[in-house]
């Protein structure tokens, strides 16, 4: 069943086909797909940003993922029943030379998952950009979907594992066969990039095995994770601070564990980084 984009109103299917012009999708028809973990390494092994999103939201390698992302996209939530679903990997979001990368763990099922865009679609999401737009780094307070005008200044998002997994919980094989998309989205960003910000502890804890794989000299036993705690780690691509921020899931923001003005001091503190503008400067 075809049904209209929220925004365009034109129609897709669901999970929507590479390359029928669903806003901001880098695939076309005959983008490479990884359909197992051998054919993830061979194909993240690229040098160019806008083809490895391509490949990215493609992937296939993943059995489990693959299918609990298309059954939610063909089953949907009731709220949602009359959109049509992305069902397809989320690829990295935002700008291809950023000073700031925000990491976290994976999509939503209805979230990036209905939406195409990474953190976009639900209330973590929510949350995340209107702290965004509040510190100067996106250019509105909403990310409802993909092709809504959104533009993050500075800034890149990217997501440890690139489908929505059951109960927001991959395993550790979905998690080792998505990395070295990750691995090599990161590694083309890290020569631009000034300031990390980890979004959970599973977020960090990834984040620094990536840049473990790259050649980081992350510190032995590695810094423990805790919101707004930030750790200068040198790269081959230079020095950049990893900060830490609580996730911003309702359990967090409900129960007061993260607060507004939390999630804005660890931004605030990342753009000042990015920019070279320290405190008190």
């Amino acid at each position: 069943m075809q049904l209209p984009h929220p925004l365009t109103g034109e129609v897709f299917e669901s999970p929507v086909p590479p390359g029928t012009g669903w806003p901001e999708d880098p695939a076309a028809p005959d983008t490479p797909v990884a359909r197992g973990p051998d054919d993830v390494r061979q194909l993240a092994a690229i040098d160019d940003l806008h083809e490895l999103d391509a490949r990215v939201s493609v992937c296939r390698a993943c059995p489990r993922l693959v299918e609990w992302r298309e059954d939610v996209a063909v089953g949907k939530r009731k709220s949602f029943a009359g959109q049509p679903y992305w069902g397809r990997p989320i690829p990295g979001w935002g700008e291809a030379e950023p000073g700031i990368l925000i990491v976290g763990l994976a999509p939503a099922a209805n979230g990036g998952n209905r939406t195409g865009r990474v953190f976009t679609g639900d209330r973590s999401g929510d949350w995340l950009f209107a702290s965004l737009h509040r510190v100067g780094l996106a250019n509105q307070a909403t990310s409802e979907h993909a092709g809504d005008g959104l533009r993050l200044f500075g800034a890149r998002m990217i997501a440890a594992v690139r489908c929505a997994p059951p109960a927001n919980k991959p395993t550790p094989i979905e998690r080792d066969t998505c990395a070295p998309w990750y691995r090599s989205e990161l590694e083309l960003v890290l020569p631009s990039t000034r300031a990390i910000v980890c979004l959970g502890k599973y977020g960090y804890d990834t984040l620094l095995a990536a840049l473990i794989a790259l050649g980081a000299d992350v510190p032995r036993p590695r810094p423990k994770f805790g919101h707004g705690v930030e750790y200068r780690i040198p790269t081959p691509y230079g020095e950049v601070s990893v900060l830490g921020c609580f996730h911003p899931s309702q359990q967090n923001t409900f129960t007061g564990k993260l607060t507004e003005e939390m999630t804005d001091a660890v931004l605030t503190r990342a753009k000042e980084l990015s920019t070279g503008r320290q405190k008190g400067s």
